[in-house]
């Protein structure tokens, strides 16, 4: 059973024109089979929503499917036939005017038939620890790209030998073909098969790239990670990427940043987060105890009476912030009040003798309920 037209647009009955077409152009291109090579349905997809937007932006068809459903555009002798295109790119020419799928939704770094074409960019992963974030790394990635051929410096061409005018297209890199369609004489432009859009072709192709131009490659490049960089963020290399065809520039290297996580700290931005356990009568004494940060150890002062979940800062011992001249955030250390268990006898006692001398002075706080909450959920 055929799918309702509008529900494969995804519109409502009283759709108009144009929110019939702005509803096509969006899935046109989500669905687009160039865009969902891995999707082996991707084409029959493609249709059924060409088919959809076929019928409902016809006003009489769409009178006929409202009235009368699928069985009604049959009676009346309608049926898709997309068979006549010759690229799903020419669907969108015949529904949106000559340029098809690139020139409708602005895709591609191409300088136009036969001209320049960007090389395509290329993107790997670095891994670092936080460490890296604070002062920055260098780390060398390794990764394959497209390079000039440098036997035949690009051309395709066995050296010495000549470059002819493709006979398939005169030199003009492109072919034009005309198919009668429903919606009448399509004219189709597209680059040239034999000659790949360049115009001309090898007598005697290459040996070494076999006539591409292009060939495999291995590269290292030593990448500098800036401070303060944040997992995720990428650092963009110009130039690194896959040759260009037909003498365009090369793509770009992109390095995603992959940061590590240490069991030590919480990062929060440029700000790190760190707990320190304390044990109770350390806390209600007051004491100096070690904590970690990114440069080793540091001393800290546990006020007495600190209570669990207080947070002691330590300005400026976090992380850099990307850019920032120097600046850097502060380590927040979060204080685990702990309370001993397992007791000997002797312990309880001394707890014991120590909870009945305490006062209600002892346990009297400044500090109103919501403060309380605050603290004690902030320490989560």
């Amino acid at each position: 059973m055929p799918r309702d037209y509008y529900e494969i647009l995804g519109v409502g009955r009283d759709a108009d024109d144009a929110e019939i077409k702005k509803a096509f152009r969006r899935l046109a291109r989500e669905l687009h089979p160039d865009r969902n090579q891995e999707d082996p349905q991707a084409e029959e997809k493609f249709k059924e929503l060409a088919e959809a937007y076929e019928v409902l932006s016809d006003a009489q068809r769409r009178r006929t499917y409202d009235a009368y459903g699928h069985e009604g555009l049959r009676t009346g002798g309608y049926s898709p036939d997309f068979e006549g295109f010759g690229s799903f790119s020419d669907i969108f020419s015949a529904f949106f005017g000559g340029g098809g799928f690139e020139s409708a939704f602005g895709g591609g770094r191409r300088a136009g038939h036969g001209g320049m074409v960007h090389g395509a960019d290329v993107a790997v992963a670095a891994e670092i620890d936080l460490a890296d974030v604070a002062h920055g790394a260098e780390v060398e990635v390794a990764y394959e790209i497209e390079s000039v051929c440098e036997t035949c410096r690009g051309n395709g061409a066995e050296p010495g030998t000549p470059i002819l005018t493709c006979p398939q297209c005169q030199g003009a890199g492109q072919v034009q073909a005309v198919t009668r369609t429903r919606f009448g004489s399509l004219v189709r432009t597209a680059l040239c098969d034999r000659c790949g859009g360049d115009g001309r072709i090898a007598e005697q192709p290459c040996e070494t790239c076999r006539g591409a131009g292009r060939v495999r490659d291995e590269r290292r490049v030593t990448v500098r990670i800036p401070a303060g960089i944040e997992d995720g963020q990428r650092v963009r290399l110009s130039g690194r990427g896959h040759a260009g065809e037909r003498g365009g520039p090369p793509g770009d290297l992109y390095v995603t940043v992959r940061v590590q996580e240490d069991e030590r700290f919480v990062r929060q931005g440029e700000h790190l987060v760190t707990v320190l356990d304390v044990p109770a009568p350390q806390a209600a004494l007051g004491t100096t105890l070690e904590v970690p940060t990114l440069e080793g150890p540091a001393t800290v002062e546990v006020p007495a009476g600190t209570q669990p979940g207080e947070v002691i800062t330590l300005r400026g011992q976090g992380l850099p912030r990307l850019g920032g001249n120097g600046r850097h955030g502060d380590l927040q250390v979060v204080v685990n009040v702990c309370v001993p268990r397992r007791l000997t006898r002797r312990q309880r006692e001394l707890y014991e003798r120590l909870s009945e001398s305490l006062t209600e002075d002892n346990h009297r706080s400044d500090e109103g309920m919501f403060s309380k909450l605050r603290r004690l959920v902030g320490a989560r």
